[in-house]
């Protein structure tokens, strides 16, 4: 059935074309156009312009998808745990790049940024066909497919730069320039560190933990006892703040920096 009709509509194709010579010859001979011929004309003229138009509004969304991937908003995949019960493996996350710079970064802030010196094991590429995989790539590379490259991290902003982070009070809290923290969205049942550290966030750079303390590799793991050296993430490889939670449907809602928890947190002293 399925050769039939490709030999049914390469026939038509040839009829068209014959219509075509017939009604440019006929024309040329002085005598009328039938309107058979003419319809073939009238097709022709109002099928190319439509073809045109299509190409065009398409190319413009890729590029207008493309610089604002580039430069305003992005989405990310959530591959792990480390941020629950905030972010759920699965989620799609829209991030603000316009964070840090030009506008500033808020402790409490859920960001995404590169891995900074190997956090993050080996991933798997998934198999695809070349096909599948040039065309998943180029998704991606304009903006509307989120990034699953497996080289990004996702955490909340604890310390910025100067900030004095220590783990833990008397009252088992974590405190940030002498206040103790109320985090009502670390995971429940976890405490805010089974680890102790005495840091202080270095220029440049910011202190990251997951909302599923017992479950997320991040500044604390990385620092091996240096101070607040090695733990912290450079500013400079911040992608954005994630904004918030675009699917699933039933997920959706934004992502709060938390200001409450934060709003006692005096200015460091020196950065």
């Amino acid at each position: 059935m399925m050769h039939d009709g490709a030999v049914r509509t390469e026939r038509e194709g040839d009829h068209l074309f014959e219509a075509e010579v017939e009604a440019e010859a006929e024309t040329q001979a002085g005598h009328p156009v039938s309107e058979a011929r003419r319809d073939v004309h009238q097709r022709r003229a109002t099928v190319t312009p439509m073809l045109r138009e299509s190409v065009i509004v398409i190319g413009l969304a890729l590029l207008l998808s493309l610089i604002v991937k580039t430069w305003l908003m992005q989405a990310f995949y959530i591959p792990s745990e480390s941020m629950e019960n905030t972010l759920v493996i699965g989620d799609r996350v829209i991030v603000n790049k316009l964070v840090p710079s030009p506008m500033s970064l808020q402790r409490g802030d859920v960001i995404v940024f590169e891995d900074p010196d190997h956090w993050l094991p080996a991933t798997v590429p998934v198999q695809r066909s070349p096909l599948a995989s040039a065309l998943n790539s180029t998704l991606i590379f304009v903006g509307l497919l989120p990034s699953d490259e497996g080289n990004h991290l996702i955490k909340r902003v604890i310390g910025l730069p100067g900030d004095h982070v220590v783990c833990c009070n008397q009252d088992k809290k974590l405190t940030v320039n002498g206040v103790a923290l109320n985090e009502p969205y670390v995971f429940p049942g976890d405490v805010p560190s089974e680890e102790s550290f005495d840091i202080t966030v270095p220029a440049g750079k910011v202190w990251v933990m997951g909302d599923h303390r017992s479950d997320s590799a991040d500044s604390r793991p990385h620092d091996e006892n240096s101070g607040g050296v090695l733990g912290s993430v450079p500013e400079s490889l911040i992608v954005g703040r994630a904004l918030t939670v675009v699917w699933p449907f039933e997920h959706l809602s934004w992502l709060s920096d938390s200001p409450a928890t934060f709003a006692k947190v005096p200015t460091a002293t020196a950065k």
